[in-house]
């Protein structure tokens, strides 16, 4: 038996790792290679702060199978089994300043301690692997590469025409780099007045300048509709463990204008236009070109999205569980 916790989920909250813990228990269940157990977000702990969730998680009875996944990396509840985590990025301590004193100590509990005391660790990039090792001190014989997955049958190109709109599917945090996206919108809008700057994702975005529309959270099938008709998709990002909406869009046939900074280079190979996030006008001179010509990124992208699946993601992470005792 394996056991996957999703307990500390809480729905709209975590991006693209929640993504990975929807898709993932879908690919397992449909390969099927063990007994599987899913621990499903509880309605009372999602509603309470967090240190107080976590502390009634805690207080529970432990799991009880061979192998227990925390795809969301914190190991909650408690585990008498091996135990797999998965570890998606170490921003709090590369980039420690965009973190309070507070975020970063529950990290280094519940992201740092529990990587160091799982049996396995996965990691979604190689980039993750190499600072996990370096600035984490993991093993790395104990340490997996499991990359993100693209839904190949809900994400294909739309039959219409492409819009003048660039579209940064991203919440508001320091790290997605919006402040120099703005920056860059004004060159970008000099030289085509007509594009406009689109934005989806929650959280409180505050003012935002002329040419620039806040969708805020949308539905899955409005965001797959955006990617379908988007002319480009910028994404400034300053840190990725990985970088899913690049490689989402690509699966759309949406050209794709990218920072190069943490894993984005590695998961998007020569299929994007790759910028300085640091620098606005490079982002600018990045999206004017995917623009002048954007049927080349198309066809790379389509390409590139082609070469990850949820399937193999199940596959390589079944592997992981067979390595830690399953």
């Amino acid at each position: 038996m394996v056991a996957l916790s999703l307990r500390t989920l809480v729905p709209g909250e975590v991006g693209g790792s929640e993504t990975y813990a929807r898709e993932l228990v879908r690919a397992l269940e449909r390969r099927g290679a063990h007994d599987y157990r899913v621990l499903e977000p509880d309605a009372v702990t999602a509603r309470l702060p967090r240190a107080a969730a976590l502390a009634l998680l805690a207080a529970r009875r432990p799991i009880r199978a061979a192998v227990v996944h925390y795809p969301l990396t914190v190991p909650w509840p408690r585990a008498a089994a091996r135990v797999v985590v998965t570890l998606h990025d170490v921003q709090h301590v590369d980039l420690p300043q965009l973190f309070s004193r507070a975020e970063r100590l529950y990290r280094s509990v519940a992201y740092d301690r529990a990587a160091r005391r799982a049996d396995r660790t996965i990691v979604i990039s190689e980039f993750v692997r190499a600072r996990a090792v370096e600035r984490l001190g993991l093993d790395p014989e104990r340490v997996h590469v499991t990359p993100l997955g693209v839904d190949h049958a809900a994400l294909t190109p739309g039959d219409g025409p492409r819009e003048p709109f660039v579209l940064y599917p991203a919440r508001p945090w320091p790290h997605k780099n919006h402040r120099r996206l703005y920056e860059a919108l004004a060159a970008i809008r000099k030289a085509r007045p007509e594009i406009r700057l689109v934005l989806t994702g929650g959280g409180r975005f505050g003012a935002v300048p002329d040419g620039v529309e806040v969708l805020g959270h949308v539905p899955r099938a409005r965001l797959v509709e955006l990617l379908r008709t988007a002319s480009a998709l910028v994404f400034p990002s300053l840190y990725e463990g990985f970088g899913l909406p690049p490689l989402e869009a690509m699966a759309c046939g949406c050209p794709v204008a990218c920072s190069n900074r943490a894993a984005l280079p590695e998961v998007v190979g020569d299929a994007a236009r790759l910028f300085d996030p640091d620098d606005p006008a490079e982002i600018a001179a990045a999206v004017l070109d995917v623009l002048a010509d954007p049927a080349p990124w198309a066809e790379r992208g389509l390409a590139r999205a082609a070469r990850y699946s949820w399937e193999e993601t199940a596959r390589l992470t079944e592997a992981v569980y067979g390595l830690a005792g399953a």
